[in-house]
């Protein structure tokens, strides 16, 4: 069976209607089953209820033949022709492909490519077509597209001319009516109903809010936002852009010393904040951080009830306190938007970096729009669609859920608790969710404790993960619990307001990959030379992007954008080329791998690697293991590089000897990647360090290993 399926299934392209191993689900085909979606919807053999052990027994025998050096990636997703049709892309290209690519059309699942190329060679002529199918409103339209007259703006300039309030768009019945459903969510520890918010109710409650602002505010002061994604947060932040200010981002698990950091930054004049969060059914005091971290106002909401459980300040006010302010307007739920140029900024948000301050990135009007027409080509965020991604305000994908679900019309799910336990699952199943956002060590976290466990999660018809590196057997798991939807990788960054590289509904999907550059966005992928490969050459190396991309940063609050981006970096056919500091693969096939970045490549006995690949192998070499982290360093006398595993195993308790897991590591990396690479150290830990935003902190374990080494004797 495996090597029939190989036979008609290769790398990123496969043909309509074929058939292979029966998998799939409603909204597309599963494994191998290319026929119409009512052939396919719910006529898989595997169900979400087999255990994973069923799951992985199927995949890898069927696949067991499969030589990814020869054919990529291993498809497990196919996008059916019917199903094709009903996407966001492919009704576009029903429409418009003829006229746009010619007689070089023939359905949007084979000239999904071409029109990617297309969209990247002729950016003004795609967004023309976005645009219109956004919740977009100007009060004076731009001039153009894309004016690339002045030649010192390297990525030209976008929809010049242009005037709106990015709100206020948020705000309309323009995709939908204002009885729609614009927010649902739940409280953790209530599972009794899901709550509703419409678009009507929506708007007043932001207009009170935006009126309370001007009360207590002067117009265009930065504002920021220190706590959990709830329905008052994604409010607040509405309101304060509706109003000419400007959002502060931070993440509500910062330490008291972060959050001041970015308060200076940013020269923010109030902070909204709550006086604990819930998690897990603890409460985590969070205004007490605040306080310590920042002199200016606070306005505490309740973490829940109507009342404060702490002390304030002199200087802050509750809640309840701050809306008291507009009960004397005769029209508190009216306000007039603030209408700006659509370059005028709207939110600062921040870097996760980890060695001095954060970059403070500044978003424009235009980086929303960016972020929503990315979701709605890639993730294929529709009117009709619930979405739920578990994030915060304080990082990128806080304001990029807010745009992708009310610039297309779709309703966002919030889940007020943690993610980590069986509510937040049920909640996903109660309420309807269709598209699912996902952070990596999220999937394994639900994959290990098996809190999922008897849930319908089959409503949902699109996945994605972002922020790091996928694992495929995890990526299984997740893929069977919604009954083989696929799994829209995307990877970007705060500084794109989106991502350059994403899987894709038109195209077919493996597990842990990309399928496609985002539409209009180039780039190549450089050599230690630093030049680029040629085009569909499988190759690893960094990316270098191209600078005409909108929505993308075009300056820093506190660091020299040019030289952080563009200094440095080479011409390609006479576009200056933009740093993003991935190291990504090119693989047979088209797709697409991320190695992490730059600064995680190693070389071992004289061949470069990155810790992802070695990481992918280790992590299945052992049942017992959660996670590793792969790292090179030198030994005090010099010489080669010396390869680390550290470990987190599942069983903490357990006595585990390094030298049955270094013997068991070696095995896997001769057999599955290079028999020259030798595992020099392997150390067993609690847990890895990691940034706020869950990122892996290689190189805190990369210093680790050097102050060991370093403290030993030399011979």
């Amino acid at each position: 069976m495996g090597g029939d399926l190989a036979g008609r299934r290769g790398g990123g392209s496969a043909t309509p209607g074929s058939r292979g191993f029966p998998g799939g689900g409603q909204g597309g085909s599963g494994w191998g089953c290319g026929g119409d979606v009512e052939e396919s919807a719910g006529g898989g053999v595997l169900q979400p209820r087999h255990p994973h052990a069923v799951h992985q027994l199927v995949f890898y025998s069927v696949y067991g033949g499969w030589d990814a050096a020869v054919r990529g990636p291993p498809p497990y997703w196919f996008p059916s022709p019917v199903y094709s049709k009903d996407t966001n892309l492919g009704r576009i290209l029903e429409f418009h492909g003829r006229k746009l690519l010619g007689t070089s059309y023939s359905n949007p699942i084979d000239s999904f490519s071409l029109f990617q190329k297309f969209s990247v060679q002729h950016p003004e002529v795609y967004w023309e077509i976005v645009l219109q199918e956004l919740s977009l409103k100007f009060q004076e339209n731009p001039r153009c597209i894309l004016d690339t007259s002045d030649q010192s703006k390297y990525g030209g300039k976008w929809l010049p001319g242009a005037v709106l309030n990015i709100s206020e768009c948020c705000l309309l019945p323009m995709k939908r009516s204002d009885d729609s459903v614009a927010i649902v969510w739940r409280d953790e520890g209530d599972d009794s109903s899901v709550n509703c918010l419409s678009l009507k109710e929506l708007r007043d409650q932001v207009m009170m809010v935006a009126n309370a602002l001007d009360a207590t505010f002067s117009k265009g002061d930065a504002i920021a936002i220190d706590m959990p994604m709830t329905v008052t947060a994604v409010i607040i932040y509405l309101a304060i852009i509706l109003a000419g200010y400007v959002v502060v981002s931070i993440a509500d698990s910062f330490a008291a010393k972060e959050i001041e950091t970015r308060i200076r930054v940013s020269k923010a004049q109030g902070i909204f904040t709550q006086d604990f969060i819930i998690r897990g059914g603890k409460a985590v005091p969070l205004y007490s951080r605040v306080v310590e971290g920042s002199p200016c106002k606070a306005i505490v909401v309740p973490a829940s009830g109507k009342g404060l459980e702490v002390e304030l300040r002199n200087n802050d006010l509750s809640w309840n306190d701050f809306l008291s302010s507009v009960e004397r307007f005769p029209r508190p739920f009216h306000y007039f938007p603030v209408y700006q140029p659509i370059d005028a900024i709207i939110n600062v948000l921040f870097s996760s970096g980890t060695t001095g301050d954060p970059k403070a990135i500044p978003w424009s009007q235009l980086s929303p729009i960016r972020c929503a027409a990315d979701s709605w080509a890639h993730i294929d965020v529709q009117s009709r669609d619930i979405l739920c991604w578990p994030t915060n305000l304080g990082w990128v994908m806080g304001p990029i859920t807010v745009y992708s679900c009310f610039l297309s019309g779709a309703t966002l799910a919030l889940y007020h608790g943690s993610p980590l336990e069986r509510g937040f699952g049920k909640f996903v199943q109660d309420a309807g969710v269709t598209i699912l956002g996902t952070v990596p060590s999220l999937v394994k976290s639900w994959k290990n404790s098996n809190c999922l466990e008897g849930l319908d999660w089959t409503k949902i018809r699109t996945l994605s993960s972002t922020g790091e590196a996928s694992d495929v057997d995890d990526d299984l798991w997740l893929s069977s619990q919604a009954g083989y939807k696929p799994i829209i990788e995307c990877c970007g960054g705060t500084e794109l307001a989106s991502s350059y590289i994403f899987g894709n509904p038109l195209q077919c999907q493996a597990f842990g990959a990309f399928s496609t550059p985002g539409m209009s966005t180039g780039f190549v992928i450089l050599s230690e030379q630093g030049l680029p490969y040629p085009d569909n050459q499988p190759c690893v190396g960094e990316v270098g992007l191209f600078a005409q991309n909108m929505g993308s940063s075009v300056k820093l609050l506190n660091a020299d954008h040019e030289k952080v981006y563009l200094e440095g970096m080479p011409i390609y056919n006479g576009m200056q080329l933009r740093r993003h500091g991935d190291i990504i693969e090119r693989t047979v096939g088209g797709y697409y791998r991320v190695h992490g970045r730059a600064d995680d490549t190693m070389n071992l006995g004289g061949i470069k690697t990155s810790s992802v690949e070695i990481e992918r192998i280790c992590n299945r070499a052992d049942a017992n293991i959660l996670e590793t982290a792969a790292v090179s360093v030198r030994m005090h006398n010099g010489g080669p590089e010396q390869l680390v595993i550290f470990v987190v195993p599942k069983d903490r308790s357990s006595d585990w000897e390094a030298g049955v897991l270094e013997t068991k590591f070696q095995r896997a990396i001769r057999a599955n990647l290079n028999p020259l690479f030798k595992v020099s150290f392997v150390r067993v830990v609690a847990e890895f360090p990691r940034t706020a935003s869950n990122k892996l902190l290689r190189r805190v374990l990369r210093d680790q290993m050097k102050k060991e080494l370093s403290a030993r004797p030399r011979m």
